[in-house]
């Protein structure tokens, strides 16, 4: 009775310690305190910089640190970025800078970039964009960087970009590697300072979009050109002129190249002369077709000419043969006296008659 009594005492003792173990199974877990990094993610250093590489994101964290200042998403499939897609919880005022590479991103809905006050630089660089919305850029007035490499290739965006743009006061744009064939003179807003056109396919800029960047609020505006397929024939004329006068708004003017034709393939832009670049017959431009023709036009004159020449004398053949009988008679008898007077000249017997006096 005794032992029995002992072991209630002793099996009572565990209850209290086995009900503070299993009491974190049953309350719910603890939200992640707000300096902390999502799971998904980790920070760099401080809270203020905060990395997601490819962890397959199907949508932007939802708890981010309140003091974050650099937010790196990358090789995630975020897919659409909907309204305040980064701020949903609570505004992240100090984000300065969104980099959103590699993300699958294909829609910007309006409002996307809400509760980033002070955002400055976007990255939506190697994204296969399809739509962006009129308002997918409203919400944050100190965006001044807009990186947009390999974003357009998908689908032609220049429409929808412009409106977009419009209410922004953009200091730098990126747009390289888009396989963009002319200046994408619409998505250029006034007070612009700097268009990163790299990695294109601009053979040449055309003097109506030379003269749009002389418009008013675009005339410091600095273009980097380099690694595009530049065409050094007569139709580079005004661009070159433009370029040699303001070489300073082209940091990489030394470092142009022409890509055709193949006697000036490497030569750099700023060793040819305006004047000099010819047009070539097979580029199917209205010079070359004008310089083709005058020298066609010229051969048949020449062959005109020959073939009336060539009649003349087939006519006149008659003729031709008696002014040369008569030519040659009358330089027979030229040379005959030529020969009689030598031959008197020669007489010893008349040299003597002449030498002796009293004769």
């Amino acid at each position: 009775m005794a032992r029995r009594q002992a072991r209630a005492r002793g099996g009572g003792l565990w209850l209290p310690w086995l009900g503070l173990a299993l009491l974190p199974l049953a309350l719910p877990p603890a939200a992640a305190p707000p300096g902390a990094c999502p799971s998904a993610c980790y920070c760099v250093a401080t809270p203020e910089l905060v990395q997601c590489r490819y962890e397959r994101l199907e949508e932007p964290p939802k708890e981010l640190p309140v003091t974050v200042h650099n937010l790196s998403i990358t090789g995630s499939n975020l897919s659409i970025l909907h309204p305040a897609a980064f701020a949903a919880r609570r505004p992240l005022p100090d984000l300065r800078l969104l980099r959103l590479r590699h993300d699958n991103i294909q829609a910007v809905e309006d409002m996307a970039l809400q509760g980033l006050p002070a955002l400055r630089t976007l990255d939506l660089s190697h994204n296969p964009l399809l739509w962006v919305a009129p308002g997918a850029f409203a919400g944050v007035p100190l965006l001044r960087t807009l990186q947009l490499n390999q974003a357009l290739l998908a689908a032609p965006l220049e429409d929808q970009l412009a409106a977009a743009l419009r209410n922004l006061s953009l200091q730098r744009l990126e747009l390289a590697g888009n396989g963009l064939r002319a200046l994408p003179a619409t998505l250029l807003p006034a007070g612009l300072e700097e268009l990163d056109l790299r990695n294109n396919s601009l053979q040449r800029l055309t003097a109506a979009e030379l003269r749009s960047l002389e418009a008013p609020g675009l005339r410091g505006l600095r273009l980097t050109l380099g690694a595009n397929p530049l065409g050094c024939d007569c139709a580079l004329r005004p661009f070159l002129a433009w370029l040699r006068a303001t070489a300073a708004r082209v940091p990489d003017a030394r470092s142009l190249r022409c890509a055709g034709p193949p006697p000036l393939r490497g030569t750099a832009l700023l060793r040819l002369r305006p004047e000099g670049l010819a047009c070539a017959a097979d580029e199917g431009g209205e010079p070359g077709r004008l310089e083709t023709a005058s020298y066609v036009f010229f051969g048949i004159v020449l062959a005109l000419i020959g073939i009336v020449f060539l009649m003349v004398l087939y006519l006149n053949r008659r003729g031709i043969k008696r002014w040369l009988h008569n030519l040659r008679e009358a330089c027979r008898d030229q040379m005959e006296g030529y020969h009689y007077r030598y031959e008197q000249d020669a007489d010893p017997r008349r040299t003597s008659a002449i030498g002796t006096p009293g004769l």
